[in-house]
C-alpha cells in the first residue's frame, strides 16, 4: 500500500511517528497523538485536526484544537476546515508573517461562522475556543530559500484539498465531520474501501511531500495562536512554557475592553453568560466576544521536549508546570494524552476533555526512568 499523510479531524484518537522516517533529519522529526472524551457530558463538543506534513513539506505540522459551546456546529466546521483556510491565506499572501496569516485566518473562520449562523435563520449560536499550532521549517531569515524553485506547498496542498470527496457525496463537495479522527480521502489511499483510523494507518509522508537535504540548515519555528481559554503548554528542559493566552471574562484587561465595548461583565462572564471573551462563532455576541487571536512564535532549540494542547476540561483541574511532570517520563504521545485525560476526570473535571501531545524528542535519559513526582 503507498504511504499516505495523516490528516484528521473531527474527535477520536489518532497518532503519527514520522520518527522512524530515514529520510528526515533526526533533530527535525516529531510524534503526535491526540484523545478525547466527552466526559459526564451528554454530547460531545470538542473537535480537532491534525495535518501531516503540513504544506507537502516533511518536519511541518499543522495541530489545533477545537472546544464548543452551544452547540458542536462552530468546532465541527474548525475542526474540518480552519487547516484549509490558514494554507489558503499563506497562498494569498505568501510574504505576510505567519502571526499575520494566524489573524487573518481567525478573522476570516469567524465571519464564515457569523454567516453560517444567519444563513440558519437563528437556529445556530454555536461557538468554539480554539488553540492551533503550526510548526514551520524556516531559514535564519524566517522564510523557506531552502525549497527548490520547481516545488509549490501551498499550491501543491490546495489543489489536492479541493480534489476531497466524500464516502456518501460527489467529488468536490465540502467534507463532512466523522465522530471520529480519520483520514480524509483527498489524501489519495490505494484502497477504495472507507479509511480505516489514523490510529491504524501507515502514516509516512506521501511520495510527493518535499525532505530536506541532510546537512541544510534550518530553524524549528513553533507558532501558536488561540482564542479562549483553550491552551497550549511547551515543555523547554522540564520547565512549563505558556504560548497561549486566557481569554476570561475574569480577566481584568479583557473585562475592560468588554466594558468599553459597551458590554458588561458580570460572575466572570460576558454580559452574565459567556465565560470566555473571545472566540469564534458566538454571532449574537460577536460586538463584544471577538475572534482576534493571541500569537506567538517560539524558536524550538534542543532544551524543547514537548508541547501540549488541551481544552479547557484539562486546564481547570491543572497546573501547566504539573501537567509538564507528569508525563515528561513518556516517550510516547499517545500515552501522555491519555495519561493527562485520565488525570483530569480523576480530579473531577465535569467537562468534555481533548488533549494532543506533540514530542519533538525523546526525554532526557537522566529522567527517563525516573517516576513523576
Amino acid at each position: 500500500m503507498s504511504p499516505v499523510p495523516t490528516n484528521t479531524n473531527g474527535t477520536g484518537n489518532s497518532a503519527h511517528d514520522d520518527d522512524h522516517d530515514a529520510a528526515l533529519p533526526a533533530h527535525l522529526s516529531f510524534k503526535c497523538a491526540v484523545t478525547d472524551s466527552k466526559g459526564p457530558r451528554r454530547t460531545m463538543e470538542d473537535a480537532h485536526a491534525i495535518v501531516v506534513p503540513f504544506a507537502g513539506i516533511r518536519g511541518q505540522g499543522f495541530f489545533a484544537i477545537f472546544d464548543g459551546h452551544a452547540g458542536k456546529q462552530a468546532a465541527e466546521w474548525c475542526g474540518a476546515n480552519f487547516s484549509t483556510c490558514f494554507l489558503e491565506a499563506i497562498k494569498r499572501e505568501p510574504s505576510a508573517t505567519i502571526p499575520d496569516v494566524f489573524n487573518q485566518t481567525f478573522h476570516d473562520v469567524d465571519g464564515h461562522l457569523s454567516r453560517l449562523s444567519e444563513e440558519s435563520d437563528g437556529k445556530m449560536h454555536a461557538g468554539c475556543t480554539a488553540v492551533t499550532a503550526f510548526l514551520r521549517l524556516e531559514d535564519a531569515n524566517g522564510k523557506q530559500s531552502f525549497l527548490p524553485s520547481a516545488f509549490d506547498p501551498i499550491e501543491s496542498a490546495l489543489a489536492e484539498m479541493h480534489l476531497d470527496t466524500d464516502s456518501d457525496g460527489e467529488e468536490g463537495e465540502p467534507e463532512k465531520v466523522s465522530n471520529r479522527s480519520r483520514i480524509k480521502k483527498f489524501f489519495k489511499p490505494s484502497s477504495h474501501d472507507q479509511s480505516p483510523p489514523a490510529s491504524q494507518m501507515n502514516t509516512d509522508e506521501s511520495d510527493h511531500a518535499w525532505t530536506l537535504p541532510n546537512g541544510t540548515a534550518v530553524r524549528r519555528v513553533l507558532y501558536c495562536a488561540n482564542v479562549g481559554d483553550a491552551r497550549g503548554v511547551l515543555c523547554r528542559a522540564g520547565r512549563a512554557v505558556r504560548l497561549t493566552y486566557d481569554h476570561k471574562g475574569s480577566d481584568k484587561q479583557e473585562a475592560r475592553r468588554i466594558m468599553d465595548a459597551g458590554g458588561f461583565v458580570m460572575s466572570g462572564r460576558v454580559n452574565g453568560v459567556l465565560a470566555v471573551t473571545r472566540s469564534l462563532g458566538d454571532s449574537s455576541m460577536k460586538e463584544y466576544v471577538v475572534g482576534a487571536p493571541y500569537t506567538t512564535e517560539t524558536e524550538l532549540n534542543e532544551e524543547d521536549e514537548f508541547l501540549i494542547l488541551a481544552c479547557d476540561g484539562l486546564w481547570d483541574v491543572v497546573e501547566d508546570q504539573k501537567a509538564c511532570e507528569l508525563v515528561r517520563t513518556v516517550a510516547d504521545p499517545r500515552r501522555a494524552a491519555e495519561e493527562l485525560l485520565d488525570y483530569a476526570y480523576k480530579n473531577y473535571s465535569t467537562d468534555n476533555v481533548t488533549v494532543l501531545v506533540i514530542r519533538f524528542r525523546n526525554p532526557p535519559e537522566a529522567i527517563a526512568t525516573e517516576p513523576p513526582q
